[in-house]
């Protein structure tokens, strides 16, 4: 992983492997891409299963359909989050 802001400092993470009990160690730039990267790659991960892109000639259509599947999914996500039944 290549990054501008993070230097190449390891972090171990207090975690042990399973199969070897090594204790895992990680660059600080995967600690901190896993850290803040979450809600976006769930986001994608739902963009996957239930897509409304359709291929089209216009680019504008692409765009349009893709900030309504992002609409979507954000009124889905606050719906849930607020009715935890």
């Amino acid at each position: 992983m290549i990054s501008m802001i993070h230097d190449a400092t390891i972090v171990i993470k207090g975690r042990k492997d399973r199969q070897t009990n090594v204790e895992i160690k990680k660059p600080y730039a995967v600690v901190q891409y896993n850290k803040f990267m979450e809600g976006v790659d769930k986001a994608d991960q739902y963009f996957s299963y239930y897509s409304v892109l359709l291929r089209t000639v216009k680019w504008s259509i692409t765009v349009v359909l893709y900030l309504l599947n992002c609409a979507l999914f954000n009124a889905f996500f606050l719906y849930r989050t607020l009715n935890l039944n």
